[in-house]
């Protein structure tokens, strides 16, 4: 009880440098580090530095920008590459609808959450899901938004200094560099799941995966997701029926 009087009693700079101490966190840090492969992936494209900063601060999810940077190499039309960087970031609604509750304040604005929602990836949902509980609710928009904004500040500057500096970056170091985060998610995912359907739908959506891309090529992210999803929740009413039975 005295912990929790304690910290109702911080201030919120105090919250805010505990957000923004985040930035040295394992999710941040993996972040940071599969930025430098996507500079020098813009790099090879033929984007400018101005063009891949812009990219960093404005779509920020990478997986986003990789299919964004892909669509412009393959010469694709505008409409068809708002699709798909608006398909490949679906997936963050659910946690956009996950987290906002959850931050929201006594007071908080609707405008403070919509423009917070911005900076929602998995990364920033990671890394609020473990330590939000900790922080006051009044405090809380303040502890995210510090951690979001300065992270996606901290990689916008990365982006266009290693665009600048790095000269010429081996293809195998740059794809390296970008599988982090692809496998560090996978893993944080496995490891915050507080149900058993969140794993059951992480391994079927892999297993789906070839299949999808076998038989619906470019949409076999989008295909594997529904049917790892819809598998994963008819496994959980299953085991939970057999828990009530």
């Amino acid at each position: 009880m005295h912990g929790e009087t304690a910290a109702r009693d911080r201030s919120s700079l105090f919250w805010a440098l505990r957000g923004v101490r985040g930035i040295a966190s394992p999710p941040a840090l993996i972040l940071t580090a599969a930025f430098v492969g996507f500079a020098g992936l813009c790099r090879d494209a033929g984007l400018t530095w101005v063009e891949a900063s812009f990219m960093t601060a404005t779509v920020w999810a990478l997986p986003a920008k990789i299919v964004l940077v892909g669509a412009i190499t393959a010469g694709a039309s505008l409409p068809a590459t708002a699709l798909a960087v608006g398909l490949s970031s679906l997936r963050m609604m659910p946690m956009v609808v996950a987290l906002m509750p959850v931050i929201r304040g006594p007071k908080t604005r609707t405008g403070t959450l919509l423009f917070l929602s911005h900076f929602v990836a998995v990364t920033g949902w990671i890394f609020a899901m473990e330590r939000i509980d900790s922080v006051p609710r009044d405090k809380r928009t303040v502890f995210f938004g510090a951690f979001a904004v300065t992270l996606t500040t901290i990689n916008t500057i990365l982006v266009a200094l290693v665009f600048n500096l790095m000269g010429q970056l081996p293809a195998l170091a740059t794809g390296a560099l970008a599988f982090l985060t692809p496998v560090y998610f996978l893993t944080s995912l496995f490891g915050t799941a507080r149900e058993a359907s969140g794993r059951i739908a992480l391994f079927t959506g892999m297993a789906a995966l070839p299949l999808a891309h076998w038989f619906i090529p470019g949409f076999e992210l989008l295909v594997a997701g529904i049917a790892g999803g819809a598998v994963a929740y008819l496994a959980d009413r299953i085991l939970e029926g057999r828990r009530l039975a």
